[in-house]
């Protein structure tokens, strides 16, 4: 008996053929493709007069000093400079590592280099601000933006919009508390049932309230996240990629992070 294939080839005979391979997409066209796309920064920039928890005080800056004579380097006489930094881990736009907060967490340097680059969801929490100025983004508007948007994708980076950053420039209104922020029911939602990698925010902690429960979890629960971003409002609530990045510094607790978002 002939093979339903065989005799399908010999009436059809181009039906035989095997179908085209699709050119194979290279590490250079995706960088090309990634390179004509427009950016954000998401990171402010840092100074000593930058906003900052006042249990951590203001970061000191100076030049750099020969240790013998203790004169500054300058490009006139040495032909180079270089800065002293003087400033907690957790300054200006930083990464808070689980170890922060979790004695049992890993370090800013054991952070997967895969989790620096994620799919980025934008969540909006402005709507809610004229009558609620510290408004706790909840379950509900959570499930509220689903319906427009579509469920946030497990393994992407979940942001929060707040305008919060507009205030950046007025250090006492920047750190007016209470503030918008996130709920506790919220970010466990975003972590248990939509596996969320890791969240991030305008204002310099996690919570509307001096208890730090969400931080608490977020980090307790392994997962990092990125305080005191920047131009959330540049960025579609769906479709952007965030890349972010820190110093390895052994066994670390927090740094000041560049961050930036891919749009699609």
């Amino acid at each position: 008996m002939i093979a339903f294939g065989a005799l399908m080839a010999g009436l059809l005979p181009g039906l035989a053929d095997p179908l085209p391979t699709p050119p194979a997409i290279t590490l250079a066209d995706a960088f090309a493709l990634i390179a004509s796309k427009p950016k954000v920064d998401l990171t402010h920039a840092f100074s000593p007069t930058t906003p900052v928890w006042e249990g951590f005080g203001q970061a000191k800056m100076t030049p750099a000093v020969d240790p013998t004579t203790l004169e500054a380097y300058t490009i006139a006489k040495d032909g180079f400079r270089a800065t002293y930094y003087a400033m907690v881990g957790q300054y200006g736009t930083h990464v808070d590592p689980p170890a922060h907060f979790s004695a049992t967490g890993v370090t800013m340097d054991q952070i997967p280099l895969d989790d620096m680059m994620l799919p980025m969801v934008v969540l909006d929490d402005t709507p809610f601000l004229a009558s609620d100025p510290a408004h706790a983004f909840s379950v509900e508007d959570l499930l509220a933006w689903e319906k427009v948007h579509g469920r946030v994708p497990k393994g992407s980076f979940a942001a929060l919009r707040t305008d919060l950053s507009k205030d950046w420039g007025d250090p006492k209104k920047f750190k007016r508390n209470p503030f918008p922020a996130w709920s506790l029911p919220v970010v466990k939602m975003l972590i248990e049932e939509r596996g969320v990698t890791a969240i991030g925010h305008e204002a310099m902690d996690t919570d509307t309230t001096k208890e730090m429960a969400s931080e608490t979890y977020v980090l307790g629960s392994g997962h990092f996240q990125i305080e005191v971003m920047d131009n959330l409002d540049k960025v579609p609530p769906i479709g952007a990629y965030i890349v972010v990045t820190w110093p390895k510094v052994k066994n670390g607790l927090g740094f000041p992070a560049r961050a930036y978002a891919v749009l699609p």
